[in-house]
């Protein structure tokens, strides 16, 4: 099982690791700060040994990266993994400013029934079932959210069960959410948000969110 950095420190770049296994194109490796898509987050992006990772998957506890053909990495072989920082960052911004927003509308609306999310480089989003339209409610739930943001809250996520890999967030007085992704160490640094509301039909609602910078 390949040991996550990605969770002791969201902010490494780079990662000295081995190769544990190949297969063809596909690798794993025994240490890892490359995250793999996972609870609507995008993977990141980067390099292993300086070959572009094409794809990253999880797999139960496991983490497969698809490099190209002809890479020649083997078992045992030291290598550097590196990350796109600037597209980490971001997506962390926005994984937990959806979070944020999410965890306001179970507050505001009780047991609402989330049924997908996204968290790209440009923008999140939330998808849940509501029979109204939301744009009312929207002005109060970016306001929530943008006061969190601006008192600059310690952020601590830490294992509720580790055999298991079960993580979680948690402001004090505020919420402490189960989630898996990478976080932000203060609210602060997610800067202001912005909220716009999309009616995908069927008795859906999306809300997208967006970084004010």
């Amino acid at each position: 099982m390949t040991k996550k950095f990605f969770w002791e420190n969201p902010y490494q770049t780079r990662h000295d690791t081995t190769i544990a296994t190949v297969h063809g194109e596909e690798v794993t490796v025994n240490s890892t700060i490359f995250y793999a898509f996972s609870g609507g987050q995008e993977s990141d992006r980067g390099s292993i040994a300086g070959y572009p990772v094409l794809d990253a998957r999880k797999n139960e506890f496991e983490i497969f990266y698809t490099l190209p053909a002809g890479h020649g990495l083997e078992p045992g072989q030291a290598v550097q993994m590196e990350i796109d920082w600037a597209r980490r960052y971001r997506l962390m911004r926005l994984h937990f400013a959806a979070e944020l927003v999410l965890e306001l509308f179970y507050q505001s609306l009780g047991a609402i029934d989330k049924v997908g999310a996204h968290i790209a480089q440009e923008k999140a989003r939330i998808d849940f079932i509501w029979r109204e339209n939301i744009s009312p409610l929207l002005p109060r739930i970016a306001d929530a959210a943008n006061s969190l943001i601006e008192a600059n809250l310690e952020i601590r996520s830490a294992f509720a069960d580790e055999q298991n890999e079960r993580r979680y967030w948690e402001i004090t007085g505020f919420s402490r959410v189960p989630c898996g992704g990478t976080h932000l160490k203060r609210t602060g640094e997610v800067g202001l948000i912005k909220l716009k509301r999309n009616n995908i039909g069927c008795g859906k609602e999306r809300v997208e969110i967006f970084l004010d910078s």
